[in-house]
Protein backbone atom coordinates (compact mmCIF):
# COMPACT_ATOMS: atom_id res chain seq x y z
CA UNK A 1 0.00 0.00 0.00
CA UNK A 2 1.63 3.39 -0.76
CA UNK A 3 2.15 6.10 1.64
CA UNK A 4 -0.39 8.34 -0.61
CA UNK A 5 -3.05 5.98 0.18
CA UNK A 6 -3.52 6.54 4.02
CA UNK A 7 -5.30 8.58 6.16
CA UNK A 8 -4.31 10.00 9.35
CA UNK A 9 -6.86 10.27 12.01
CA UNK A 10 -7.57 11.16 15.10
CA UNK A 11 -10.27 10.35 17.53
CA UNK A 12 -11.56 13.22 19.87
CA UNK A 13 -13.20 11.98 23.12
CA UNK A 14 -15.91 14.46 24.58
CA UNK A 15 -13.77 15.83 27.43
CA UNK A 16 -11.56 16.89 24.63
CA UNK A 17 -9.14 14.53 24.69
CA UNK A 18 -7.93 12.37 22.11
CA UNK A 19 -6.31 9.13 20.89
CA UNK A 20 -3.88 9.13 17.74
CA UNK A 21 -3.17 10.43 15.34
CA UNK A 22 -2.56 6.74 13.04
CA UNK A 23 -2.48 6.31 9.59
CA UNK A 24 -5.05 4.22 8.38
CA UNK A 25 -5.52 2.34 4.70
CA UNK A 26 -8.61 3.04 2.47
CA UNK A 27 -10.13 -0.82 2.85
CA UNK A 28 -10.26 -0.34 6.97
CA UNK A 29 -13.33 -0.91 8.56
CA UNK A 30 -15.51 1.22 11.09
CA UNK A 31 -15.35 -1.35 13.04
CA UNK A 32 -11.85 -2.54 13.08
CA UNK A 33 -11.48 1.16 14.08
CA UNK A 34 -13.84 1.68 17.11
CA UNK A 35 -11.46 -1.56 18.50
CA UNK A 36 -8.42 0.44 18.15
CA UNK A 37 -9.99 2.90 19.97
CA UNK A 38 -10.95 0.44 22.83
CA UNK A 39 -7.92 -0.63 23.06
CA UNK A 40 -6.43 2.78 23.47
CA UNK A 41 -9.31 4.29 25.91
CA UNK A 42 -7.94 6.00 28.65
CA UNK A 43 -8.34 3.98 32.00
CA UNK A 44 -8.60 6.84 33.71
CA UNK A 45 -11.91 7.61 32.15
CA UNK A 46 -15.05 7.39 34.35
CA UNK A 47 -17.34 5.89 31.50
CA UNK A 48 -15.31 2.94 29.66
CA UNK A 49 -17.03 1.30 26.56
CA UNK A 50 -17.11 -2.58 26.79
CA UNK A 51 -17.77 -3.37 23.22
CA UNK A 52 -17.84 -1.15 19.90
CA UNK A 53 -21.37 -1.31 19.73
CA UNK A 54 -20.85 1.33 22.81
CA UNK A 55 -18.94 3.67 20.33
CA UNK A 56 -20.70 5.98 17.74
CA UNK A 57 -17.72 7.44 15.49
CA UNK A 58 -19.32 10.95 13.56
CA UNK A 59 -17.35 12.58 10.63
CA UNK A 60 -18.71 15.58 8.96
CA UNK A 61 -22.32 15.25 11.20
CA UNK A 62 -22.48 11.75 9.66
CA UNK A 63 -22.51 8.83 12.10
CA UNK A 64 -20.66 6.15 10.47
CA UNK A 65 -21.23 2.50 9.98
CA UNK A 66 -19.67 -0.56 11.86
CA UNK A 67 -19.41 -2.51 8.11
CA UNK A 68 -18.47 -0.18 5.90
CA UNK A 69 -14.73 1.39 4.60
CA UNK A 70 -12.96 4.16 4.78
CA UNK A 71 -13.26 5.01 1.12
CA UNK A 72 -17.10 3.44 1.44
CA UNK A 73 -17.78 6.03 4.39
CA UNK A 74 -16.14 8.44 1.92
CA UNK A 75 -13.44 10.17 3.71
CA UNK A 76 -10.65 11.97 2.02
CA UNK A 77 -8.64 9.07 1.62
CA UNK A 78 -5.71 10.80 -0.20
CA UNK A 79 -6.97 14.12 -0.49
CA UNK A 80 -5.45 15.93 2.55
CA UNK A 81 -2.00 15.61 1.77
CA UNK A 82 -0.46 15.91 5.44
CA UNK A 83 -4.03 17.01 6.81
CA UNK A 84 -5.14 15.09 9.90
CA UNK A 85 -9.21 14.07 10.43
CA UNK A 86 -10.81 14.76 13.44
CA UNK A 87 -13.64 12.31 13.79
CA UNK A 88 -15.68 12.71 17.27
CA UNK A 89 -16.19 9.42 19.51
CA UNK A 90 -19.68 9.51 21.11
CA UNK A 91 -20.65 6.98 23.87
CA UNK A 92 -23.83 5.29 23.56
CA UNK A 93 -23.79 3.11 27.13
CA UNK A 94 -26.03 0.57 27.61
CA UNK A 95 -29.41 1.94 29.64
CA UNK A 96 -29.37 -1.70 31.25
CA UNK A 97 -26.71 -0.26 33.46
CA UNK A 98 -28.36 2.78 34.28
CA UNK A 99 -31.95 1.65 35.09
CA UNK A 100 -30.20 -0.94 37.69
CA UNK A 101 -28.75 1.96 39.65
CA UNK A 102 -31.94 4.01 40.13
CA UNK A 103 -33.78 2.83 42.88
CA UNK A 104 -37.52 1.81 42.53
CA UNK A 105 -39.47 4.86 43.46
CA UNK A 106 -43.42 3.37 44.94
CA UNK A 107 -44.38 6.63 46.58
CA UNK A 108 -47.85 7.46 45.29
CA UNK A 109 -47.82 9.97 42.61
CA UNK A 110 -49.80 13.17 43.23
CA UNK A 111 -51.35 15.09 40.41
CA UNK A 112 -50.49 18.42 40.01
CA UNK A 113 -53.58 19.43 37.83
CA UNK A 114 -56.43 21.29 39.27
CA UNK A 115 -59.49 22.44 37.63
CA UNK A 116 -61.41 25.26 38.74
CA UNK A 117 -64.88 26.06 37.92
CA UNK A 118 -65.84 29.76 37.76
Amino acid sequence: MAGEELVELKFRLADGTDIGPNKYGPDTTVASLKEKILAHWPRDKENCPKTIQDVKLINAGKILENNRTLAESRLPVGELPGGVITMHVVLRLPLSDKNNDKQPDDSPKKSSCSCTIL
